[in-house]
């Protein structure tokens, strides 16, 4: 049962929170009420090597949590003895192997990275339409396939692996000290793990027998909330907190995204803006998109709600991408995403009929490993703005692709708004033409960190501070902007969106034919 913690010398009890990103680690000191009071921000190395490869040192995550909770503490002013526990949240579709000791054995296996494509078709050559419905996820890069990488490709290192892990529950795991034995992933990550009755949130006996994997190279199943140990000495030692402070189990950086938003009744609708970009909505029920495979079943933090999802495999990514090859503005100094807005705000809408296709590494929502990013209908008026533009545009009939699937297996449902959080979010131009794409309302919150504001409500409610999840979410979530749908853009984006599906459907053909 919650038991109250108790409160430090000002009376109000504070959070230590963390979200592990892909381009850094994000820590945070939240009070009681859901107001961040400091933040730290350490970047991380994403190594990228050629056949697909991405990857990351756990090590240097780890560093940059412990780093991140010593400087955000500094900065709060407040005791350690305030602190009532630690919550973290991290990348979800990537894995790492643990040693009996809880070591990195392996790299982090970035969901970006794609070595793993070669097994996908052997996974669903079992029957795509059966595992969909067992995890509630298409076959995509995820933790079924890497697993069989690692097996088959590193047998020597798989043997090594006592446990795989995600982001989240390694730095949890190491601040507690946790052996192999001890080692969890909570309920909102089951989706893609690829061995897993996400329904039933347990392990899949029928899929690890059929692709000869281990039960006992996985770990335990958590509720986010569950108190998987208490910081050790060490690291209460490194950070200035008080060794013993609580530690909940956490979520995916997704999950925790879209509880801190407040998103936690059925019919709302959710865009998290960023190096990934995804759309989920909050539904009652468990129904597995089996016939488009688009549509990823994810759990919600809050018990019996679901978030089914699509999302870019690096949508965000592709506008980093663009600006990095043109970052040179005439007087020498470097532009910024502000700049590169201002210029594509003077572009038509529709880019004049210029189409991008956002999927460098291939289509994940549904799955297509062949196709590849592109331009389409280029000519010689078309400039810079055009083209940064049509990237953003691309965002956006993604999104159009998925809300169709949603409303198909959801049925007629009123939404009323998306709620925006992310980088991306903070893009009015951004905002304004998926609201017109869409023909939904876009709303921004005041606070855009929601996944660290999502970790205090998880670990507050872990420890007993507050008795409703999704209640105390949504009372921490306040709006800030609301953009509405132009109508005469609309008109645009309605032919543009289906010239988008015809373009993506011919160029998968194409591509394979290109190989």
């Amino acid at each position: 049962m919650h038991t109250r913690p108790r409160a430090g010398e000002d009376g109000m009890p504070y959070f230590i929170v963390a979200d592990i990103g892909t381009q850094g680690t994000k820590t945070a000191v939240v009070d009681e009420k859901g107001r961040m009071v400091s933040s730290a921000f350490y970047p991380s190395e994403l190594k990228k090597q050629p056949g697909g490869r991405v990857e990351q040192d756990p090590d240097e995550m780890f560093l940059s949590v412990v780093r991140g909770m010593r400087e955000a503490l500094a900065l709060s002013r407040i005791a350690a003895d305030n602190v009532a526990a630690i919550a973290l949240d991290g990348q979800m579709a990537g894995i790492l192997g643990i040693d009996e000791r809880g070591n990195a054995v392996t790299p982090y296996d970035s969901w970006l990275d794609t070595r793993c494509e070669a097994y996908m078709p052997r996974i669903k050559a079992w029957g795509e339409d059966e595992i969909v419905r067992i995890t509630g996820c298409p076959v995509t890069y995820s933790h079924g396939p890497k697993i069989l990488w690692w097996k088959h490709e590193r047998p020597d290192v798989y043997r090594r692996i006592a446990k795989f892990v995600v982001p989240s529950a390694f730095a949890a795991g190491r601040l507690a000290g946790l052996q192999a034995d001890q080692a969890y992933i909570d309920y909102t990550h089951l989706h893609f793990s690829g061995f897993a009755d996400t329904g039933k949130a347990e392990w899949s006996d029928a899929l690890l027998k059929a692709f000869a994997v281990e039960k006992g190279k996985l770990p335990r199943i958590v509720a986010p909330w569950e108190k998987i140990g208490q910081l050790a000495p060490l690291y209460a030692q490194e950070t200035g907190l008080l060794a013993g402070t609580p530690i909940v189990a956490g979520c995916g950086d997704t999950a925790a995204a879209t509880l801190g938003a407040g998103i936690v009744k059925p019919g709302q609708l959710f865009d998290v803006a960023g190096t990934a970009s995804v759309l989920s909505c909050c539904v009652r029920g468990y129904h597995p998109d089996a016939e488009r495979k688009t549509l990823i079943y994810a759990r919600s933090v809050v018990p019996d709600l679901w978030t089914p999802l699509a999302y870019i495999n690096g949508g965000g990514q592709c506008l980093a991408w663009f600006r990095d090859q043109w970052n040179k503005r005439e007087d020498g100094a470097e532009r910024s995403f502000d700049d590169w807005n201002r210029l594509a705000a003077e572009v038509a809408a529709g880019s004049d009929g210029l189409l991008f296709v956002p999927h460098f590494g291939g289509r994940v929502c549904p799955n297509d490993p062949d196709l590849r990013g592109s331009w389409l209908g280029l000519e010689w008026a078309h400039d810079q703005s055009a083209m940064y533009r049509s990237i953003l545009e691309s965002v956006a009939y993604e999104y159009r692709y998925y809300l169709d699937t949603l409303e198909r297996l959801a049925g007629d449902v009123a939404y009323s708004r998306v709620t925006a959080v992310g980088g991306g979010a903070r893009g009015q131009l951004f905002n304004s033409i998926k609201a017109d794409v869409l023909g939904i309302p876009y709303e921004t919150l005041k606070v855009n960190d929601t996944a660290l504001i999502a970790n205090a409500v998880i670990a507050g409610y872990g420890v007993g501070l507050y008795r409703n999840l999704g209640d105390t979410a949504q009372r921490f979530a306040v709006a800030d902007r609301v953009y509405a749908p132009d109508a005469a853009n609309r008109a645009v984006y309605e032919r543009n969106a289906e010239r988008y599906r015809i373009a993506i459907d011919g160029l998968g053909e194409l591509y394979r034919k290109l190989k």
